[in-house]
């Protein structure tokens, strides 16, 4: 009779609740109006936008820096070119000491030794130099005497009166010069006269004054006058 009884007040009794697992806690906490997740859309849209941004500035600040470093590299190229092609001229200066000495022992050979073993010998190394010269890009000046005196071509050390040379003419080349392939290496030393007729103009300066002469001479005058 007493098991009747409990087994009836069982059935009727209502269950325990169930305790919620921890993704169904997570998803009653969520906010699912359409204001909240606007506002969350918004939020990530901006983070969105932060993160392109910053990514674009590290993008130029590392295209700035590769471009920095390529200007580097090249200007330190450049620099190790023109300091090699220094220390170059500098020895090629010194190998034309060299070879002046050999061009003053040539000239001053006697006579009657001018086909002895010795002398054909020194010309001999002397040919070797001005092959290794010619290889370098180094080649003699045209001679100076003669010409009209040029700064950018020679280095005068003396000047001497004369009355029949013009003034400002080269009277003596006193040390040949040199160029390595398009420019001076090394300027002629050489001696100008001064105190004579003046030179006469150049070819280049009696175009530019026949140019200007005929340009007056063609030119009308202008009708306002």
């Amino acid at each position: 009779m007493n098991d009747h009884q409990n087994g009836a007040e069982n059935v009727g009794a209502s269950p325990a609740p169930r305790h919620k697992t921890r993704a169904e806690e997570r998803i009653d906490a969520l906010d699912t109006s359409s204001a909240a997740l606007t506002a969350e859309l918004d939020e990530l849209r901006e983070r969105a936008e932060r993160a392109e941004q910053e990514a674009a500035e590290n993008k130029a600040a590392w295209q700035r820096s590769a471009a920095d470093f390529q200007n580097y590299r090249r200007r330190m190229d450049q620099q190790r070119e023109e300091e090699a092609a220094l220390a170059n001229e500098v020895l090629l200066l010194k190998l034309l000491t060299i070879a002046d000495d050999f061009d003053r022992a040539v000239d001053h050979v006697p006579a009657d030794q001018q086909h002895s073993p010795w002398v054909e010998g020194i010309t001999a190394i002397d040919r070797k130099m001005r092959g290794l010269l010619e290889s370098e890009g180094v080649s003699a000046a045209d001679p100076a005497e003669g010409k009209p005196f040029d700064p950018r071509e020679h280095d005068a050390i003396a000047y001497e009166e004369s009355d029949d040379v013009p003034d400002g003419t080269v009277l003596r080349e006193l040390q040949r010069g040199y160029r390595i392939r398009d420019r001076v290496l090394r300027p002629s030393l050489v001696s100008v006269a001064k105190g004579g007729p003046p030179a006469a103009p150049s070819e280049g300066d009696h175009d530019t004054e026949s140019h200007s002469k005929s340009h007056h001479a063609g030119s009308k005058p202008d009708s306002r006058e």
